[in-house]
């Protein structure tokens, strides 16, 4: 009798497993990721060590919008994953001229990034961009460290891996992360 109740057990076990297998590795893999923070180029918004889940299925409904937060594999190493935030879309012209980015419409824009950047801080390097389809301009926030756009080029649309949705690390900074709103007409 013991037998039978001891391979019972052994095949529920299995069974349990399977099944988590069959639910979790989907989530996995095609809706969310973990990814740990690693660097200081998003102080002071996310840490080195922050814990945060990427949302992986927005963007195959929608194209990624400005202030939004991502994680996508480095242009010139795949095998590394960055975090920035998007700056420049397909279409635009981005300008970083006396410490301030500017959208480049009819008139120039300077984009009012007080919402996620210390006061007083501002954004080495001047240059300006035309942005084609399906690349991005992504800068860190912590400006003066960062290896973002200004560095190394446009990010391309097929580099990204998803949206920053969620910070589970540490504690008392759990929750969802919004984008900011820009007062662009």
């Amino acid at each position: 009798m013991p037998i039978k109740n001891t391979l019972s057990f052994i095949w529920e076990v299995i069974k349990i497993v399977v099944i988590a297998l069959v639910i979790v590795m989907p989530v996995r893999y095609f809706l969310f990721q973990p990814f740990l923070v690693s660097g200081q180029s998003m102080e002071p918004n996310f840490e080195n060590g922050d814990y945060i889940i990427i949302d992986e299925i927005s963007y195959r409904f929608r194209q990624p919008q400005r202030g939004e937060v991502i994680v996508f594999r480095y242009p010139y190493d795949p095998s590394k994953r960055f975090i920035k935030r998007i700056i420049g879309l397909p279409g635009e012209t981005i300008e970083i001229k006396e410490g301030k980015v500017s959208l480049i419409k009819e008139n120039t824009e300077i984009l009012d990034e007080s919402q996620y950047l210390p006061k007083g801080l501002e954004t080495q390097r001047d240059i300006r961009v035309s942005i084609p389809e399906d690349k991005f301009f992504v800068l860190g926030d912590n400006r003066t460290v960062s290896l973002d756009s200004r560095d190394w080029g446009l990010l391309p649309r097929q580099n990204i891996i998803g949206k920053v949705y969620l910070r589970l690390w540490p504690f008392k900074e759990i929750g969802k992360i919004e984008k900011p709103v820009y007062q662009i007409p």
